[in-house]
């Protein structure tokens, strides 16, 4: 390997757009080599903006250049498991964009090629490195609110007609609908919180007309003593609260989403000190008595900062670290959907 991490982007959709190509763009020890795409209002927004960057038109240019070190999957999900063999197998290191595959079976056999040939495989469950996120982990851990006896996520979005162009999102394919997409995030949550449960109950279903895939669900997971409710839908003018925890010891609330997205969204290049700090107004509000202290009002958010995640990657393949998010914990959330699915269909409680 040369001095820099060669780089190559399967996709330049809203993943690669906004997810990876600013990061490895600007974070230290990469080169972003390559990215692959066939749309021309992507290539002319890639020679924007990265102008000594080669675009190519397919996957394969990128998986079959010996100079490329580290590959990123950020095609359609029904391309993951594909994509990601092919480049395991080639050598390259591998970054899949989440879900990690759309079953247990193709994550398995990733993680055992991976294992083969001695390359770094995870996932991009890049919630873990946002500001709400890094709050309630850091929360958890102080003991602050004492023993959880209640959690419950949303992540809702009002959005009552069909995208445009017919998004594979929202046809009825492995791996499409709104569970796959945003459940993985906030089962990832969940199992990096609290660890596995011990049962699922789940109700998956589709609440608009015209909707081909699932836009709607409510997922109990099941511990020993509480349930994590994680809930989604499309048709919620006010989205529930990101985060509600009740404890012995006290409560935390939080609105509204980590302010990444929308920066990077809007081509806002991810540095500065400041990059990932959330404005007052959507910090949580914790009630708690902690020691005979009481505590209560907004609680400053931890700042969000997905730069880590590659930070982390880089210093993975390097062999200066352990990565953050491991391929068994992805593989993981893939058995809890499909459990999750199974308790939909089955209309009961799963054992896991």
């Amino acid at each position: 390997m040369s001095t820099n991490i060669r780089t190559g982007i399967i996709g330049y959709g809203l993943s690669g757009r906004v997810f990876h190509a600013p990061f490895i763009d600007v974070v230290e020890g990469y080169e972003l080599t390559k990215i692959s795409t066939s749309k021309p209002e992507s290539i002319a927004l890639i020679e924007e903006r990265y102008p000594v960057t080669a675009v190519v038109p397919d996957g394969k240019s990128i998986i079959d250049d010996p100079e490329i070190d580290l590959v990123i999957v950020t095609s359609p999900n029904t391309d993951h498991f594909r994509w990601a063999r092919e480049a395991l197998l080639a050598g390259k290191h591998v970054v899949v964009e989440k879900p990690f595959t759309v079953n247990v079976m193709e994550a398995d056999e990733l993680i055992e090629i991976a294992h083969r040939q001695n390359k770094i495989l995870t996932v991009y469950h890049n919630r873990r490195f946002t500001s709400d996120t890094r709050t309630v982990k850091k929360l958890l851990n102080s003991g602050l609110l004492g023993e959880i006896v209640d959690y419950e996520s949303h992540f809702d979005r009002y959005r009552t007609d069909p995208r445009p162009n017919g998004a594979w999102r929202e046809q009825p394919l492995p791996g499409s609908g709104i569970f796959y997409d945003l459940g993985s995030h906030l089962i990832d949550q969940a199992l990096w919180f609290f660890g596995m449960p011990e049962a699922v109950t789940a109700e998956i279903n589709s609440q608009r007309a015209w909707a081909k895939a699932d836009d709607h669900f409510d997922v109990r997971l099941h511990y020993t003593t509480f349930t994590a409710t994680l809930k989604s839908g499309m048709i919620c003018r006010i989205p529930g609260p990101t985060f509600m925890l009740h404890g012995t010891q006290g409560s935390y609330v939080k609105y509204g989403l980590d302010v990444q997205e929308a920066t990077l969204d809007s081509g806002v290049i991810p540095q500065g000190k400041d990059w990932g700090r959330e404005p007052e107004n959507i910090w949580g509000t914790i009630n708690a008595e902690y020691k005979g202290v009481k505590i209560q009002g907004k609680l400053e958010s931890e700042p969000g900062d997905y730069r880590d995640y590659f930070i982390n990657l880089r210093d993975a393949i390097l062999g200066k670290s352990e990565i953050a998010v491991k391929p068994e914990e992805a593989r993981n959330v893939m058995y809890i959907i499909e459990l999750a699915f199974q308790s939909s269909r089955e209309k009961r409680t799963v054992v896991v």
